[in-house]
């Protein structure tokens, strides 16, 4: 990622951070839950924030009351990220109702050895656990709060105790979440009760002064060293209380990093909204969050695992922009961790283990974005090509390298097997066996003579599907921004989209072709009826189409465009009949057409 001494003299620009919050807020008012959009590193020491920095890779564990549940409530499933059942967008549980939860809640299978075993298996090197999510409910003995595991539950132990015990033991760092404006059970708390236990009104103070400050001691003081604190939802917490908070972890853990969600710019690093992996390279120390399956906590029917392979692409892609990945599991109620989740887990561990100089240390690759095969993460004066891709001709095309290349290596469980290459101006032409060497991903060393430099210009590669998404264009009379939407609650999705066309408007991207000929031209939208777009190369070619449109976004074929000779060209995307209010333009895509 970055060496703490080039990330220390990097000023950050923090984009909105976004969460899982109910629909019916805007997105604008989603964005201002986070005030100042303004992040400063204040790491200034290279024992604060080296796991982050260098080990690229966390377990996120959500586990609470909620996890009973597993979103089955009075006989009917909530389909939706589980943390949230308790919510009036969820299953709208009264807050006595919920609380009786506890008195059922008993997780005698957590063994916390067991845990870090799948962390350290995966190849994580830091676990960061819900102390205490948006319900209230302190996974730990707290004094600040009876309504906490130890008291409150026939389990009676504080599994944080022994998950500290055992990080130590197997070299694995700790971390804490910890909810510190929503509080949906405590008076006064964000969100939640209005009233105290007598029926007085409760203020925010109330619940900030009588819980939240003193739980955030508690957390800091009484599980040993932590390496991050990572808060949620700062919502409209002031920034006088925000720093009180941020005082309290100094003063207790003054190596740990504290993320951008405590609010007002006082965090050390950014988040980037809940399961996004960003297309292009991000300046700074920054985070993505992201699940194995489709909700964060335990929820009974969600089966819907990531797959080693996808797991490493998330990763690797993550770390090929710049930043560090935190991957969450959820437990079940009785604190056992499903199958198919430690099963791919381990599984991409053991690619990590065969294969840790493309994660661990590693910097953002200099193309700023991936490659239609797969994606450059950097060592020094060497690229770790990530193939995700194997190419069918045998053949793999690295485009606008700017240094020399000294030597390239295909690396497999045997060691490192010399390859050719060929390089026509800033092309390189790698010779390949037939066969991918590794089932899941392949890594080619490349060595250069000095620090590795590209032109990010995308390349059309001419012998696979090279797709450009609508964050690389430039847009004329239409609007270029993110959409962000929730497949199930809470699930989020990021979109960089084309929309608000106007007549005339346009969007353009350029190009670089390698191999002249006649490549196929897809466009992935969404809109209503059907649509005609056109696609012009400057001064070359045009085509015309007509295909049906829908709600979600669909891949349509448009016709064959031909690019007479190598070099740069400049492609320009109109939509001329159809609402171009609701139509929306996310990615254009080049196939060659081996006619040769």
């Amino acid at each position: 990622m970055h060496s703490p001494k080039l990330t220390k003299a990097t000023a950050i620009s923090l984009l909105a951070a976004i969460i899982a919050v109910i629909p019916i807020f805007s997105e604008t008012s989603m964005d201002e839950m986070w005030g100042d959009s303004v992040v400063k590193l204040q790491a200034d020491n290279t024992e604060k924030g080296e796991l982050f920095i260098d080990g690229n890779y966390a377990m996120f564990i959500h586990w609470g009351l909620y996890s009973s549940l597993a979103n089955l409530v009075d006989g009917k499933t909530y389909y939706g990220i589980g943390e949230w059942i308790m919510h009036p967008n969820m299953a709208g549980i009264p807050v006595e109702a919920y609380k009786q939860l506890a008195a059922s809640f008993n997780p005698a299978q957590f063994d916390a050895e067991a845990i870090v075993q799948i962390a350290k298996d995966a190849g994580m090197k830091y676990i960061v656990i819900t102390a205490k999510h948006h319900e209230g409910f302190a996974m730990y003995d707290s004094t600040a709060s009876d309504f906490n595991i130890v008291d409150a539950t026939p389990y009676g132990k504080d599994p944080l105790v022994a998950l500290s015990v055992a990080c130590r033991a197997a070299g694995l760092g700790l971390g804490v979440y910890y909810s510190h404006f929503q509080d949906w059970t405590a008076p006064g708390g964000g969100r939640g009760l209005k009233v105290d236990a007598d029926g007085n009104p409760a203020s925010f103070k109330d619940y900030f002064v009588n819980k939240c400050l003193p739980q955030v001691e508690e957390l800091t003081s009484n599980y040993g060293p932590l390496v991050l604190f990572w808060f949620d939802t700062p919502g409209s917490i002031s920034k006088e209380d925000a720093e009180q908070l941020i005082a309290v972890v100094r003063k207790n853990q003054p190596n740990t990093l504290i993320n951008g969600r405590v609010g007002h710019g006082l965090g050390d690093y950014k988040g980037l909204g809940d399961m996004e992996v960003p297309l292009r390279n991000v300046p700074g120390i920054w985070e993505s969050v992201d699940t194995t399956n489709d909700s964060w906590a335990y929820a009974w029917y969600d089966e819907n695992w990531k797959s080693p392979k996808e797991i490493l692409r998330r990763l690797i892609s993550t770390v090929a922009r710049g930043g560090t990945y935190m991957l969450n599991i959820g437990p079940r109620a009785d604190g056992t961790v499903p199958e198919r989740a430690s099963q791919a887990l381990r599984r991409s561990g053991e690619w990590i283990n065969e294969y840790p100089q493309v994660v661990y240390g590693a910097d953002a690759s200099p193309w700023q974005h991936a490659l239609p095969w797969g994606d450059v993460t950097v060592q020094g004066n060497r690229l770790l090509l990530s193939v995700f891709e194997w190419p069918d001709a045998g053949k793999l095309y690295l485009p606008g390298l700017l240094g020399e290349v000294q030597a390239a290596h295909l690396l497999n469980s045997e060691g490192a097997v010399p390859i050719t290459f060929t390089r026509s101006g800033n092309t390189v032409l790698f010779n390949l066996p037939a066969d991918a060497p590794d089932p899941l991903v392949s890594v080619i060393n490349v060595d250069l003579r000095s620090a590795p430099k590209a032109d990010p210009t995308f390349a059309l590669d001419p012998t696979m599907m090279t797709t450009i998404e609508a964050e690389f264009c430039t847009v004329e009379g239409a609007t270029l921004k993110q959409k962000r939407w929730m497949e199930k609650f809470g699930e989020w999705k990021h979109l960089d989209q084309v929309s608000a066309w106007k007549e005339g408007a346009s969007a353009t991207w350029q190009v670089e072709v390698l191999e002249e000929g006649d490549y196929q031209v897809g466009l992935s939208y969404s809109g209503q009826g059907r649509l005609v777009w056109e696609i012009a190369v400057t001064d070359g070619e045009t085509i015309r189409n007509q295909q049906a449109a829908s709600q979600i976004y669909q891949h349509h074929p448009m016709g064959w465009l031909n690019f007479p000779i190598p070099g740069r060209y400049t492609i320009n995307v109109r939509l001329l009949e159809g609402d171009g209010d609701t139509s929306s333009l996310s990615a254009i895509h080049f196939s060659p057409v081996m006619l040769k």
